[in-house]
């Protein structure tokens, strides 16, 4: 709906650029805000308060007057989802210790779920409305302000289980070396960091570019737009089952190389024959997208604590994300250099190359705060790490 936002708000080109690259700038500088806010009001109503500027944010801007308060208040929503994006590992660890790959595999299965159901169903639900945009938009409010009644209860929950004082002893081994740890010089962090971001740029190209590549080697808009909804299906069962197999190996680097390898196949077959063999394509590139999940997990899996996971999640996703900008925007550049596909799907492929570098080192690399240092660390079991 992004031409009727334009032609209302009378967007100029470079706003509405803006616009579309405001999500990615978004996650990095909201989401770098998220541990010291969870760690100083605990996470669940830090996620409570994410969840009402996602939803306030989105039905203000569907009544935004001019520009730049519609860009505020998408900023407003966007720093919502940035910090949810941030905590939820956060809260998988401290809540589901024990079952981190399966609770993991659920709430990305549910999220890619509502992001191809809101695909599908956005534009129907518009012209249900007359074609008013900011009806259009500003139905998404509901779920968010749903979804907030449902964090306030689990918040007040959390609250009454909560003990008044905290329980005499040492603090935890783990909570003690995660809260030394600096993720800045962590090799395993910025393994990890990469890994996010150039998987996350590889998704913003997908879905920026992906349709048009087909489109334009002679498929139809109709079926460009299936084979881009094939890719993000995919990914929906994969999303549960793999954070399950990662969880469970202590070395995730062949679930990257067996994910990545999916991927140059389906980029060698949009370089070879983008059309004749465009079902298949779709499918290894779906299966490629799963590397979302994955990341998530591992940033699950590789710190000991709730307070680790924190600092690791926060660190990953702000810096992943701003890897993740410049990807979209230099396939444009070198299509429209060349006029054509190749060079792009190149840099595709190379880009791709390093991911799975990145995410084979971050796979084989050891949890944040090293090894535990000697036998008398007495190892804490892993349910009561971080409460």
């Amino acid at each position: 709906m992004l031409d009727s936002v334009i032609a209302d708000l009378q967007l100029g080109g470079l706003t509405a650029g803006l616009l579309t690259a405001a999500p990615a700038a978004c996650f990095a500088l909201f989401g770098s805000l998220a541990p010291k806010l969870a760690l100083k009001r605990g996470p669940e109503v830090i996620v409570l308060g994410a969840m009402l500027a996602i939803g306030l944010g989105l039905l203000l801007r569907s009544a935004a007057p001019s520009t730049p308060a519609f860009l505020f208040f998408s900023a407003v929503a966007l720093s919502g989802i940035a910090v949810g994006n941030v905590l939820m590992p956060v809260l998988v660890k401290r809540w589901f210790p024990d079952r981190i790959g399966r609770v993991t595999g659920l709430y990305t299965t549910t999220l890619s779920l509502g992001t191809a159901v809101v695909a599908a169903v956005a534009v129907p639900v518009n012209e249900a409305f007359g074609g008013n945009w900011r009806f259009g938009l500003g139905i998404w409010a509901l779920p968010a302000l749903v979804a907030a009644g449902v964090w306030a209860a689990a918040y007040m929950g959390v609250r009454r289980l909560r003990p008044s004082t905290q329980p005499a002893g040492p603090m935890p081994t783990a909570v003690r070396m995660s809260a030394r740890v600096n993720p800045w010089q962590s090799s395993t962090s910025w393994w990890l960091a990469v890994f996010f971001g150039l998987q996350a740029s590889a998704a913003y190209i997908c879905m920026g570019w992906l349709a048009k590549i087909f489109s334009d080697n002679g498929l139809s808009d109709a079926t460009a737009g299936l084979l881009l909804a094939i890719v993000m299906g995919v990914s929906i069962p994969l999303a549960f089952v793999i954070p399950n197999l990662a969880a469970r190996r202590p070395n995730q680097g062949p679930i990257v190389i067996v994910l990545g390898v999916c991927g140059l196949l389906g980029h060698i077959g949009l370089w070879i024959s983008p059309a004749s063999g465009s079902f298949v394509w779709a499918v290894l590139l779906g299966i490629s997208s799963c590397t979302f999940s994955l990341a998530l997990t591992m940033i699950g899996i590789k710190s000991r604590s709730s307070v680790g996971v924190i600092k690791l999640s926060a660190f990953t996703q702000s810096v992943g994300y701003l890897i993740s900008i410049p990807g979209p925007l230099i396939v444009g550049i070198l299509h429209e250099i060349t006029g054509g596909w190749q060079a792009s799907i190149g840099f595709m492929t190379a880009q791709l190359l390093v991911q799975i570098f990145a995410g084979y080192m971050a796979g084989r690399s050891g949890p944040i705060e090293g090894p535990v240092p000697g036998p008398q660390a007495n190892p804490v079991p892993q349910r009561l790490q971080g409460t």
